[in-house]
């Protein structure tokens, strides 16, 4: 029961983060919004039928039923078919009446003598950043809460800490795995070498990383040498002979390194059968950018290989085949996450806060990364539209030609709607596949 409870706890915190990152997400719109005079008519999380709503001055904030994301409605985001003309009020074809339909739900949303508060009548660069505000307060919710992961929580590293003793020791190419009583004691565990015991030095060295033991165990087989150990406040002398072992060859990256013939690569080396415990290390200041930009280069690798990574999804969700743990994933399959981190009740209660926030961290790295792919809807669809009506006034006002007025987003609107359907069916996907083949921690 405390286990069910401990997940529901999870699966709370991560979706009240996911709503506070949204909200703050169109307060990033908002705010400039305002302060360069657009009238804004309405500030919303969610889409859908509204459940509550309170209207202070000329803007309505509120709350709607399906929480998947937000919006700040602003007047005249599209300009009239031309300067200073009515939109018609009917067309001919599909898309011609989606474009028709878009410009007239505008011309509604800019109230009588209010024209000059239009979004579209602003200055390439107060667009650029009332569009660009809602992707920054992502990127700073991301660099605060990476602050508190890094510099107050800190990262889990190799201590000089004694972690867990071998009972014996297993070649690593031997079919065995579990000691057998018949086995002899690991040198570690004969010498009374417990788990807790931190290394002072080593064969006479001062220990001050565990890499400095493992570099004089491992040439030390068949020689016993002397340890120091500290074990509650005292230090402690054993003696312990390395037995020579066979082990795997690591490369750069941590992976088992393979031969030319392609099998795994052994080695003969001195081992007491001990291994490291971890522990939070507290990071400076200066490690928060790049840690963010580390997580920015990792999202932005997803979305420019997405239409791959959704067939491997699908692959998946519809097939044996099993899901990439770094691959996408939904709210749903984000909220699982959360919900087994607090679950493990053998993880201290500071690592899994520690994990959740650095989940809320990413999710927002996600929405910034997201949110700049230049297609509309998105803020950075607006933004290329912006950049490129400052470009061509720039080259028209150059070569002393015509100014060409302002950037037409409603013929865009077929685009648009295409995105859209897209975006739902990658919803849809992600959230099945999260629920019948869930990426897990466990």
């Amino acid at each position: 029961m405390e286990t069910v409870l401990l997940y529901v706890v999870g699966v709370v915190i991560i979706a009240l983060g996911l709503a506070l990152s949204i909200a703050l997400h169109e307060i990033g719109h908002l705010l400039p919004a305002k302060l360069f005079g657009v009238r804004v008519s309405q500030y919303m999380i969610g889409f859908g039928p509204t459940l509550w709503s309170k209207r202070k001055g000329e803007t309505e904030y509120g709350v709607k039923a399906i929480p998947l994301g937000g919006y700040v409605s602003m007047a005249g985001m599209y300009p009239p078919a031309k300067p200073g003309e009515k939109a018609r009020t009917s067309s001919t074809g599909f898309f011609q009446s989606m474009v028709q339909d878009a410009r007239t739900a505008n011309a509604e949303t800019v109230p009588e003598g209010q024209e000059h508060r239009t979004f579209y009548r602003l200055p390439v660069w107060k667009r650029i950043i009332i569009m660009a505000g809602g992707p920054f307060m992502n990127l700073l919710i991301a660099v605060a809460l990476f602050a508190v992961v890094l510099c107050g929580f800190g990262v889990q590293q190799v201590s000089t800490t004694v972690g867990s003793v071998s009972e014996c020791l297993i070649p690593a190419s031997a079919e065995q795995r579990d000691c057998a009583p018949s086995d002899q004691a690991a040198p570690a565990a004969a010498a009374g070498i417990l788990p807790g015991d931190t290394l002072v030095s080593v064969d006479g060295q001062a220990i001050s990383s565990w890499q400095d033991s493992t570099a004089i165990i491992q040439k030390s087989a068949g020689e016993p040498i002397d340890i120091v150990v500290k074990r509650d406040g005292k230090n402690i002398d054993v003696v312990a002979t390395p037995a020579l072992t066979e082990r795997y060859v690591f490369d750069d990256n941590g992976e088992v390194a393979t031969g030319s013939d392609g099998e795994l690569l052994t080695e003969q080396v001195g081992m007491l059968g001990i291994t490291a415990a971890y522990k939070a290390v507290p990071q400076p200041p200066s490690a928060v950018l790049p840690a963010v930009g580390d997580n920015i280069t990792a999202v932005t690798g997803i979305i420019l290989n997405l239409p791959q990574r959704l067939v491997d999804v699908a692959n998946a969700a519809f097939g044996p085949e099993e899901r990439d743990p770094n691959g996408p994933m939904s709210v749903v399959g984000v909220g699982r996450i959360a919900g087994e981190v607090t679950s493990i009740n053998t993880i201290p209660i500071a690592d899994r806060a520690a994990y959740l926030i650095g989940l809320v961290a990413s999710v927002n790295v996600a929405l910034l990364v997201f949110n700049l792919v230049p297609l509309m809807p998105l803020d950075g669809g607006h933004i290329a539209g912006a950049v490129w009506e400052g470009i061509r006034r720039f080259f028209a006002k150059l070569f002393g030609r015509r100014d060409p007025g302002p950037f037409d987003a409603a013929r865009f609107i077929p685009i648009t709607f295409g995105v859209v359907i897209l975006l739902g069916g990658m919803s849809l996907l992600l959230i099945y596949a999260d629920i019948v083949k869930p990426i897990s921690l466990l």
